[in-house]
């Protein structure tokens, strides 16, 4: 059996919901990834036999194989295929697995595996609430229902689980999440995420542009425990 290699690797700075990337449409975003990628490893674009590429909420701007509309905004030829994974909040990971499963059948030699998600431009649970909201039904089918006994599933509720089953308290993971806070930030402080990088102009929902997005918006590096402590917890019903 054929062994996989990565060869290249590059993301965007991460984002927050409706701030510096939430004026990029997403496939505009995740196609100038592609072309960086394929820039940096100076890769001829006709080698690539596939873009795999995971993605949640495959609605709206996401929709539509949104794997193979990267590849009609990006660089890549025409005759590049794509293919869009959903395994939730796996997906991307699961991109992954299937690039390296491919080279090592021996199907293909080059893959592209990638990942995007806007909750600014698709916001959270959209593919399931808009049809729902229009008279289309639900994703959970009555058999579901009379297995499982719930309304839906969702990492709210199986996180609230989990934390009762193995007795983590509101304590230990504020702390344990203000200790990854502070790592992160110091991480970044120090360089560790610079080359996986690629600088991209910030542009906002209202279409205004600004220097270069090049640091993930969702660490904290001014976390503290009492604003952990202030925090509202998020819990569902039933």
């Amino acid at each position: 059996m054929s062994e996989a290699y990565i060869v290249g690797a590059l993301r965007t700075a991460g984002g927050r919901r409706g701030g510096r990337l939430s004026g990029w449409h997403p496939v505009d975003l995740a196609a100038s990834v592609v072309d960086g990628l394929l820039e940096r490893s100076r890769a001829d674009p006709a080698c690539i036999e596939d873009l795999i590429l995971g993605c949640v909420s495959q609605a709206g701007e996401q929709s539509t194989n949104v794997a193979r509309n990267v590849v009609l905004a990006s660089s890549l030829p025409e005759s590049v295929p794509g293919c869009s994974v959903d395994r939730q909040c796996g997906s991307s990971q699961q991109a992954i697995h299937f690039a390296a499963q491919a080279v090592m059948s021996g199907t293909m030699d080059v893959v592209i595996a990638a990942g995007v998600e806007s909750m600014s431009r698709v916001p959270m649970g959209l593919p399931h609430s808009l049809p729902e909201r229009e008279g289309l039904g639900r994703y959970l089918s009555p058999r579901m229902q009379r297995r499982y006994g719930v309304r839906e599933f969702s990492q709210f509720r199986g996180a609230e689980a989990i934390a009762q089953r193995f007795g983590l308290s509101r304590e230990q993971l504020d702390a344990y999440a203000l200790q990854s806070h502070r790592r992160a930030a110091r991480a970044a402080d120090e360089g560790a995420f610079d080359e996986e990088i690629l600088p991209m102009p910030a542009r906002l929902a209202d279409g205004s542009e600004g220097p270069p997005h090049l640091r993930d918006e969702g660490v904290r590096a001014d976390a503290s425990a009492q604003a952990l402590r202030a925090s509202r917890p998020c819990r569902t019903a039933g």
